[in-house]
């Protein structure tokens, strides 16, 4: 059973979305046959609140991650290999009754853990040996977390054009908030089409020129817009191949004849060599003379009045393990190092794909640790701490590729399932180093120094 109470503050804002996903994944990635969950998000007289990354589901890990380990413990089965002998896999149904068909690689995830896994917790154990002050611990976390909107239509339009002087033209209604998306965006259309990225152009959030391509949120946008992406491009090079009379495995290649002259495009196949001038071609009425156009909408079912049917249509995974250094004198923790492994499909961009668990962890050491909004103090960063470069632990990331039918070229969202594991990975690596549990966080120094005092007096 769940229950779960979301404090959203004077006005709704997104509390009822929040109070929504997180039912939904409250179980973890874990089989688990029989579900009872209920969630609220309350009015009350604090500030509003917003979607904080994860949407409930962060804080709903904490919860589910520690009962993992305490049924570890019970049993007497190491709290990794409890996690892959309940983990979730490919024909196994959700708490919703979701069949999970393809790229669900949580087991993988984990497996790819449990060489670090052992020595960490060896190399703690002897480190322990010797310090009784200074204690070591190593805990895991896990995640499971669908991509796109709850049960509702998100679909995203891209466009991809080439004008008269060969100028290619990625119209993107999908927002970079530093995520990397125009990057991938042009990847993906670029390998759809056939053409080098060199060769893009792009414009971004221009109502008057761009496709609605949905909010960047929900960690939809690699995985939605990405496909949109891939299909313009499909769409514009079928037109290609069409005006060349050319087979579909025709290469192509993209040349500037001249200041005046403008653009050609050179199609090969096993034909021969097809030429295209494309001021030849009438243009449209935005300039261009050629353009694809491409749509994608995230298959779902709206859930029953059992909340029974398929909220989203593919679900990333993820396991971390973090070691942790407490001074029980003190109550302070530091984060020594972490693993993690997801499953993301297919790394489009790796080295942004890894930026974005490196992002992710950085704001879970955050909630597991320090960030703390108190009503009527927290008016500034000075009273509201965060991480800083010197707090950040040593990363290894694992990328578990299990591909994605449904997204481009396999691939799958990262933006929030990278945070989501971090905290209960943390607080499991508290517990493995001084024996308490912290359930209210952050784990403050004092809250954990409190926490301490209480088990010494027991």
């Amino acid at each position: 059973e769940y229950h779960g109470d979301f404090n959203t503050g004077a006005y709704a804002s997104w509390g009822p979305t929040v109070a929504d996903r997180v039912p939904i994944h409250c179980s973890g990635p874990y089989f688990v046959p029989s579900v009872l969950a209920e969630t609220r998000a309350l009015l009350t007289n604090e500030s509003p609140s917003g979607a904080f990354r994860g949407f409930g589901v962060p804080q709903g890990a904490v919860a589910h991650e520690a009962l993992m380990d305490e049924l570890a413990e019970k049993t007497d089965i190491d709290p990794l290999e409890f996690r892959i002998r309940n983990a979730l896999r490919k024909g196994d149904r959700t708490a919703t009754g979701q069949l999970l068909e393809n790229s669900v690689g949580q087991v993988e995830c984990l497996e790819a853990l449990q060489g670090r896994w052992r020595k960490w917790r060896a190399d703690a154990e002897v480190f322990n040996q010797n310090s009784p002050h200074i204690r070591r611990g190593v805990g895991c976390g896990s995640v499971w977390y669908g991509c796109g909107n709850t049960s509702l239509s998100n679909p995203s339009t891209m466009k991809v054009g080439i004008n008269a002087e060969g100028k290619i033209t990625l119209y993107n209604g999908a927002m970079d908030i530093g995520q990397g998306a125009n990057t991938i965006m042009i990847q993906i259309c670029a390998d759809a089409l056939g053409l080098s990225a060199t060769q893009f152009e792009f414009i971004m959030g221009d109502t008057d020129l761009t496709a609605d391509a949905g909010k960047t949120s929900a960690s939809r946008q690699a995985f939605v817009s990405g496909k949109a992406a891939q299909l313009a491009g499909e769409e514009l090079r079928a037109q290609i191949i069409r005006l060349a009379e050319a087979s579909e495995n025709s290469n192509l290649r993209l040349e500037q004849i001249g200041t005046s002259d403008g653009g050609k495009l050179i199609v090969k196949d096993e034909a021969g060599r097809h030429e295209i001038i494309l001021a030849d071609i009438l243009p449209l009425a935005n300039g261009d003379v050629l353009i694809g156009e491409g749509t994608f909408d995230p298959p779902t079912t709206p859930l029953d009045e059992n909340r029974q049917g398929s909220p989203y249509a593919t679900y990333g995974f993820g396991a971390q393990i973090a070691e942790v250094e407490v001074d029980t004198l003190l109550g302070t923790t530091k984060v020594l190092r972490l693993a993690a492994a997801h499953d993301v499909g297919k790394a489009v961009n790796p080295t942004q794909v890894e930026g974005q668990i490196h992002g992710g962890i950085a704001q879970g050491l955050g909630m597991a640790l320090m960030e703390e909004y108190i009503q009527g103090v927290s008016e500034n960063l000075h009273d509201y701490l965060m991480p800083s470069v010197g707090d950040m632990p040593e990363i290894e990331v694992i990328l578990i590729e299990d591909p994605e039918p449904l997204g481009p070229y396999g691939a799958k969202g990262i933006g929030e399932h990278a945070l989501i594991p971090t905290a209960p990975a943390i607080l499991g690596a508290i517990k493995h180093a001084v024996g308490v549990s912290i359930h209210h966080l952050p784990a403050t120094p004092d809250r954990l120094f409190a926490a301490l005092q209480a088990a010494d007096s027991e």
